[in-house]
């Protein structure tokens, strides 16, 4: 298996000549910075199906009967929707163990939300529609981080969703290993507080999920179950909130430890972050320095300090 997650990716956002217009959307972030972390698999869906550089530009068409299909704006009744689902058909299900999908905004094959919708006249819609394979990208790996590139430029999505696909990709990574019960458990214990940053009610639903693995003779049963519960629970982007309940539960590992000046300080600095007066970035750092200098082995294998690569500097943009 790839030591480095792989992700599917629009061709165009990565400076590929491959849309309609004969151009690119090539995204900075994606190709300066993650580049060098993860593997892209780049597709342009539309291409792939057999269509040239350059080509007519395509829409999506609502019909009448309430149909979305997938036809040429100069030519409207020239439908290509059967040629994009036979692709889809074939591509889709060799695609691997992918760890996320990054489409292209608006575009009638990648968009992943408010995509224009057309009449069959030719008249505008509303921005509703989803690209056709974006859709059944979605359909088919619900538990798959999924973003487009327009709203990776929001710092809290691009955190977002570079930590769920690190979190897939170790968890992918733990299948191709063999399943094992205490592999399973091992990375549950691993992912409590970065789950309780997320979204506490998941976080408590998902534990007596986990404490049933026992009861579970198919372990890969058992896998499939706990990633889409893991990776909904992920997708919901940590709160102020959360996380300030988290920073104040590892505090308490370090009660005996420090002395009366050391703990005024820190809880201090988290109520700082609390406020919206630090970036997260400060409580964190002097955890990590206190966890150094008092190591816990619990708080030691904790994926919160570190869910994906620092030198991408996502805790820097993000509160």
């Amino acid at each position: 298996m790839n030591t480095q997650p792989v992700i599917g990716i629009s061709g165009c956002l990565t400076g590929s000549a491959v849309r309609f217009d004969g151009g690119h959307k090539r995204m900075g972030f994606v190709m300066d910075g993650l580049a060098q972390w993860v593997t892209f698999k780049p597709i342009c869906p539309e291409m792939a199906m057999g269509l040239p550089v350059p080509r007519p530009a395509l829409r999506l068409v609502q019909t009448t009967a309430g149909d979305i299909r997938m036809r040429f704006s100069h030519a409207p009744h020239d439908d290509v929707t059967e040629k994009m689902t036979k692709f889809t058909d074939d591509y889709l299900p060799r695609l691997g163990e992918l760890a996320g999908f990054i489409v292209c905004a608006k575009s009638p094959s990648c968009g992943m939300e408010r995509v224009r919708l057309y009449d069959e006249k030719g008249n505008r819609g509303r921005k509703e529609g989803v690209g056709v394979f974006t859709r059944a990208l979605l359909e088919k790996y619900p538990w798959l981080p999924v973003e487009e590139d327009g709203r990776l430029h929001d710092p809290v999505l691009r955190e977002n969703f570079v930590e769920r696909v690190f979190a897939l990709h170790e968890l992918n990574t733990l299948r191709a290993n063999g399943l094992s019960r205490h592999a399973l458990l091992d990375f549950h214990s691993r992912y409590k507080l970065q789950l309780l940053a997320h979204h506490q009610p998941g976080y408590r639903e998902i534990g007596p999920f986990v404490a049933s693995l026992h009861e579970w003779q198919d372990l890969d049963a058992f896998f499939v179950v706990y990633r889409e519960k893991l990776m909904t629970i992920l997708k919901k982007p940590a709160s102020r909130k959360n996380h300030t309940n988290v920073l104040m539960h590892i505090q308490g590992y370090f009660r005996e430890q420090l002395n009366t000046r050391q703990r005024g300080e820190l809880r201090e600095v988290i109520l700082g972050y609390r406020e919206g007066q630090l970036p997260i970035l400060a409580p964190l750092t002097l955890l990590k320095h206190y966890l150094a200098e008092y190591p816990d082995r619990y708080l030691q294998t904790q994926n919160y300090f570190a869910p994906y690569p620092e030198n991408l500097g996502l805790r820097l943009m993000v509160n």
